[in-house]
């Protein structure tokens, strides 16, 4: 039901535009009441914008793992994200409409202000998270500089793999094309932050015994 449910919001968001279409007729589409769909969402945005948990749940555990660098560990749940988004479009009988569908999705994120405010919110949460879990690692407090700019810099390589999907993801390339031409921008973005972060001791993997 969740996913129906996300899945016809996203339909009728795409089709009218997310500020025409009210969660009542979200509901009525999928059989269900309004308080039904709150139950699962709670609130209009969340209904496009769902990823949002199972990313945070994604960070807490891989950035926690002391034999894995950090960088490292973003760029895994960066490339299942990525994999997921392009083996969907494989998938497609029309991977051309396909394509055309992601990004009017992130046309549709980008021109509305509810939609971005929603997005920059929850960026803030996964920041705060991979602070404290990056602080916990190191023996400091969430609240300084070196776990807060680490954190940022982080959460700073998903903005790099969506324009990098919006470059790439052209219909013309294949999804195997654009799954190594996104993965290398954001492998690229990646290198810079490595070497700040050489800096940080505490943050260095530690080998398994």
């Amino acid at each position: 039901m969740r996913q129906r449910l996300s899945d016809t919001a996203t339909e009728m968001f795409l089709e009218r535009g997310f500020d025409a279409v009210r969660v009542s007729e979200i509901a009525q589409a999928c059989g269900v009441s309004e308080k039904t769909v709150f139950n699962y969402f709670p609130t209009k945005e969340s209904l496009i914008l769902d990823l949002g948990e199972s990313t945070m749940a994604a960070l807490r555990s891989a950035l926690a793992q002391p034999d894995r660098a950090p960088v490292e560990a973003v760029l895994r749940i960066l490339s299942d994200e990525l994999s997921a988004m392009t083996s969907w479009v494989a998938a497609q009988e029309d991977s051309v409409q396909a394509a055309a569908m992601i990004q009017r999705f992130g046309a549709l994120t980008r021109s509305t202000p509810s939609l971005r405010a929603y997005h920059r919110d929850m960026t803030d949460r996964l920041i705060a998270a991979a602070s404290e879990v990056l602080a916990q690692r190191t023996g400091m407090g969430p609240d300084d500089p070196e776990p807060q700019i680490a954190a940022t810099a982080l959460l700073g390589l998903w903005p790099i793999q969506f324009q990098s999907l919006r470059k790439y993801l052209d219909g013309k390339r294949t999804p195997v094309q654009v799954h190594t031409a996104v993965t290398a921008d954001v492998r690229r973005a990646a290198e810079l932050i490595s070497t700040g972060l050489a800096s940080f001791a505490g943050l260095k993997p530690t080998s398994r015994p």
